[in-house]
């Protein structure tokens, strides 16, 4: 079951907590890869020194960020690696949500054959990199709907089991000065999936 529209348009704080638990899913061609969210982190938009579109930054690269909350926002890092963001919030309040870490649920064979000399389950897809390595995201699928779309989307969890969520400062933004410490990554205590900053 897919989440509506709605559950998009909250801000990135709360969208970043909900999406704990539930399910990224990546279909390509008859497979299809299933995942269970298990780290985020929060960037609040125009305000937020850590995010792409402080200060109303609009630019061609983060021209998604400005969609209506429910799409994917995804850019390159040191220039090898792919993030997959939430947007959230409403058209033209740039708020995202960083996928940070997944675990495997379905098609793993697949996501092993994407993540080639790795030994351990726990180390697939424990970063936004890796996760975008394993399921194969990058720039094509960049302002893709998460509600709707066939090819990336968000899945309700109807078996979400309760758990503590864990709330620490975002990773690598050293940059953002009095935001660098906002504990606005959130994850699932106990999670082996986790990210290691």
């Amino acid at each position: 079951m897919r989440f509506k529209p709605s559950f998009f348009m909250q801000d990135a704080l709360a969208v970043a907590e909900a999406l704990l638990g539930h399910f990224l899913v990546r279909r390509i061609g008859n497979r299809r890869i299933v995942t269970k969210i298990v780290e985020t982190e929060a960037y609040c938009g125009v305000e937020d020194k850590g995010c792409h579109t402080f200060g109303g930054r609009r630019t061609e690269r983060t021209e998604a960020m400005f969609l209506p909350g429910g799409h994917a926002y995804i850019y390159m890092i040191y220039g090898m690696n792919f993030c997959l963001n939430v947007v959230s919030a409403g058209k033209d309040d740039p708020q995202a949500v960083l996928i940070r870490a997944v675990e495997p649920l379905e098609g793993i064979d697949f996501i092993k054959e994407n993540r080639k000399g790795i030994v351990k389950d726990t180390d697939l897809t424990n970063g936004p990199g890796k996760l975008a390595k394993a399921l194969l995201i990058d720039k094509t699928l960049n302002g893709c709907d998460l509600v709707r779309g066939k090819e990336l989307f968000i899945e309700q969890n109807l078996q979400l089991p309760d758990f503590t969520i864990v709330s620490a400062p975002r990773v690598n933004i050293d940059y953002a000065g009095e935001f660098k410490d906002k504990p606005w990554r959130k994850y699932i205590a106990g999670s082996k999936f986790v990210s290691k900053p």
